[in-house]
């Protein structure tokens, strides 16, 4: 399991993210701090090591806790908290907020910002939050109990319960947190609901005018109340929707409601074909786990860019401008031609008229 170490002074705040571990558990790892420790500010690797993943039971192995509660209901449930590391630890658990970053992450409010969503409705025995001290190699289960408030509006609420051990180096302290996803879906007015918003694109040309490139710059936002994931197709397409480019496909990591993502991807051989309709699908999905919100429903959005083919229609110009040359020359040299031999004809009979005359003046003599 990989640790996450962040150095910060006393009373420093700092932030973490959360990512999921294979073994069970989804890892946290405190990222965010006002003094980045160096490796030999930081305590050894082995002395220090969090595990930390839902109560099983009997049932099916849980990676998250995933719950579906009406306002004003009250669930109790149970988090596995583990000293894998060499010396006693003290853990402290609590629960607190997500939010996605500008980058797509799943991360936590920072440690001195108080929950208002759903980790402020985690308490462990009317507390916020529970202290426990572990020796190596042993494990306990922290129950905790989730109050949903009567006021609790319909969709999806996120947040995670995490365990942190911190402990002090010199001037610094070493914080370590792990911590697993929290998710409650409040039944209501369900509207998964996934737009693309601010599209712009721009087109750079190639000296082959068939391998250009197209770049889309555009906005998801999640505008509904419920987690939604997905997969976004781009494409380039000319007059009538004919395709111009191989489309280029992607995913889109998991969005909370009221989160917004600004992505940028690039089409590739992309021919100067003047009007060039760049286009975006997203097509929502929901996590495996997660409960059915109902139809999912895929939105496309579009722009236009005129890619004028600048050499090409240079090579063009150049070509008419060497025909109409070739042409003028002809039509020159064909009127010099014919004025000549209208000069020639003229001549001819001039000087014919003038032997006929000089023959005549001779027979009358």
């Amino acid at each position: 399991m990989q640790i996450f170490r962040t150095a910060v002074r006393p009373n420093a705040r700092f932030s973490a993210a959360i990512a999921t571990v294979v073994a069970g558990a989804v890892a946290l790892g405190a990222m965010l701090a006002s003094a980045p420790a160096r490796a030999e500010d930081a305590a050894p690797v082995d002395e220090i090591g969090i595990s930390a993943q839902p109560v099983n039971d009997d049932g099916p192995i849980r990676t998250r806790f995933d719950y579906q509660v009406g306002p004003g209901q009250t669930l109790e449930d149970g988090y596995i908290v583990s000293n894998r590391g060499t010396a006693a630890q003290t853990f402290t658990v609590f629960a607190t907020d997500a939010f996605n970053t500008d980058e797509g992450a799943f991360s936590l409010l920072d440690t001195g910002v108080a929950p208002t969503d759903a980790g402020a409705w985690v308490n462990f025995s009317g507390e916020s939050s529970v202290q426990v001290t572990l020796q190596p190699g042993e494990s306990t289960t922290i129950p905790f109990t989730m109050r949903v408030p009567d006021d609790a509006t319909p969709g999806d609420h996120a947040g995670g319960l995490v365990a942190s051990v911190q402990s002090p180096d010199g001037q610094v302290i070493v914080d370590r947190r792990l911590g697993t996803r929290l998710y409650v879906r409040v039944p209501g007015d369900l509207q998964p609901n996934l737009s693309i918003a601010g599209i712009s694109a721009s087109y750079t040309p190639s000296f082959n005018p068939f391998a250009g490139e197209t770049t889309i710059t555009y906005t998801v936002r999640n505008a509904g109340n419920v987690a939604l994931s997905g997969d976004l197709k781009s494409e380039v397409r000319g007059l009538f929707g004919i395709g111009l480019a191989t489309p280029v496909e992607e995913e889109l990591s998991e969005m909370l409601p009221g989160s917004t993502r600004t992505i940028t991807t690039t089409v590739s051989g992309v021919g100067q074909w003047l009007y060039l309709n760049p286009a975006v699908t997203v097509y929502p999905q929901v996590d495996e786990t997660a409960p059915n919100p109902g139809p999912l429903l895929s939105v496309t959005r579009d722009t236009v860019v005129f890619a004028v083919p600048w050499l090409l229609l240079g090579l063009i110009v150049l070509g008419l401008l060497i025909w109409g040359g070739i042409r003028f020359s002809r039509r020159r040299n064909d009127a010099r031609a014919k004025e000549w031999m209208e000069y020639a004809e003229a001549e001819a009979r001039r000087k014919a008229e003038t032997e006929r005359e000089a023959v005549s003046a001779g027979s009358d003599a």
